[in-house]
């Protein structure tokens, strides 16, 4: 499993203006020499004089920032700033870990990104393209574009950070659901910590500028517990959906513990380990229905099914791939499906209902190259999942779809399409991210559908692809 960020160097401001759009460029006016092509990592390799360059208008909104060191591992923070938002400008409260130089130089950082711009764009236009070359093409679209940009807020977004001492490097960090001033992170000190960051949260929320202009203070805060009964580091660790403050942590040493709350700010972390693989646990996830219901998966390439009522030992274990099984993803909306990445590049979807059979596996994809390092379900659109890997690619995927060679023949002769998309693609597969180096982890937005965070060894990106389309009603909450 490959997961550790070698030899961090503090990040730098980088342009990144010929690989990235921002949600608020409008593209071009100026005629390619030749077509576009899509360009495939591991396949395709760029010539003398060639470079990469992203294309703004396939994203509603992209925008990049960091905040120091690498981190390996975030999570978005539920807000109350309304369950479902389509309305830009938006703003993201997050919780993220460093990978500093040396143990001491770490911290979590809780911040705050708004002023998030963008643009609302149909997936076909209204009238088909005018004009009788590609410069009065795109000049129009141009047009178009600038017009949806003013509806969709403009200028830079504001990043508004606080940052807590932490001992050692954090593995993995998670936000309780129910809770989401509550966090639990992973070290690599072989120590687990629950922490309440209400106090960082609040004094986020009601400021609207940056916090501490230039580099912001460090703030040494005691976690409510910490919990060293681990005999090695982990990166697995997940929060109940079903019951508040219920939490597992599982490490390199294939032990996994059961932490039970015994208040708002104490937990009883059970002694007695849960244990069923033969090598390193690295993910988990807890069932989205059942209280006493979660998964694991391992080094050993095996994924297990747990009941905490029924003792210690898994009630199934079956073989998910040939090698390492890196990150698990518990459908919230299809809870009997479970996707999982390995270290191989694979990664397969499997209906927990067909285990008795032998055979879970329902899809199974080897589109990337290297290892996966993140996986996660929409929660909006039960068969779209995302998958970030070690290739620098960050994909979206729709298990529904299927190839229609009609349908893309009328798809591209209403958008006038000139991109030369290679043919052996899956029909599956959505969207292609791609800009960031060592992408590590990434998460969807829960309450602000399409939206997309990742995180890699330059920073964080934010990005809304312009063909990740919502089913829900436009005009709910905001």
């Amino acid at each position: 499993m490959v997961r550790s960020i070698k030899n961090p160097k503090k990040a730098k401001r980088k342009n990144k203006d010929a690989k990235k759009g921002d949600g608020s460029s409008s593209s071009s006016s100026s005629v390619p020499s030749k077509p576009t092509k899509v360009w495939q990592p591991g396949v395709d390799t760029l010539e003398e004089g060639e470079e990469l360059q992203c294309d703004p208008t396939v994203y509603n909104s992209l925008h990049a920032f960091h905040i120091g060191w690498p981190c390996l591992s975030f999570d978005i923070v539920r807000d109350s700033l309304g369950l479902v938002r389509n309305e830009f400008p938006h703003t993201v409260y997050f919780v993220a870990g460093t990978q500093a130089e040396k143990p001491s130089w770490n911290s979590v950082g809780v911040f705050k990104v708004s002023n998030i711009s963008g643009k609302r764009r149909e997936l076909v236009p209204n009238k088909p393209a005018t004009g009788d070359d590609d410069m009065d093409s795109e000049s129009s679209d141009s047009d178009e574009d600038s017009e949806d940009e003013g509806e969709g807020g403009s200028g830079t977004p504001i990043l508004q950070l606080r940052k807590v001492a932490h001992q050692g490097c954090i593995n993995r960090i998670r936000a309780m659901s129910q809770n989401p001033h509550i966090c639990a992170s992973w070290a690599d000190t072989g120590h687990v910590q629950v922490w309440d960051f209400s106090s960082h949260l609040n004094a986020l929320s009601e400021s609207e500028t940056e916090v501490n202009p230039g580099t912001p203070s460090v703030f040494n805060q005691t976690p409510l517990m910490k919990f060293g009964g681990h005999k090695d580091e982990g990166y697995a660790i997940d929060w109940s959906p079903v019951t508040p403050g219920r939490l597992l942590t599982g490490d390199c040493k294939s032990c996994i513990h059961l932490w039970e709350p015994t208040s708002d700010s104490t937990w009883t972390v059970d002694a007695n380990p849960f244990v069923g693989h033969s090598a390193s646990v690295e993910d988990l996830q807890w069932s989205p229905t059942e209280a006493d219901v979660f998964a694991s998966c391992s080094v050993d390439g095996h994924i297990a099914i747990w009941d905490t009522r029924l003792g210690k030992s898994p009630i199934t274990s079956f073989k998910a791939h040939n090698a390492d099984v890196n990150v698990i993803s518990w459908n919230r909306l299809a809870s009997c499906m479970l996707a999982s990445g390995s270290d191989d590049g694979t990664f397969s979807i499997h209906d927990l209902r067909l285990l008795k059979g032998g055979d879970s596996v329902v899809a199974h994809f080897e589109y990337h190259k290297h290892p996966i390092t993140s996986i996660e379900w929409s929660p909006h659109e039960g068969s779209t999942l995302a998958v970030s890997s070690a290739d620098n690619q960050l994909t979206i995927w729709d298990l529904s779809l299927e190839k229609d060679e009609e349908e893309e023949a009328e798809f591209k002769a209403k958008t006038q399409e000139q991109v030369n998309a290679p043919e052996d693609l899956p029909p599956q597969l959505l969207f292609v991210h791609q800009g960031q180096k060592d992408l590590k982890e990434l998460h969807w937005h829960s309450q602000i559908p399409g939206m997309l965070v990742s995180t890699a060894a330059d920073g964080f990106n934010i990005l809304m692809p312009s063909n990740i389309q919502s089913t829900l009603p436009q005009d709910v909450g905001v």
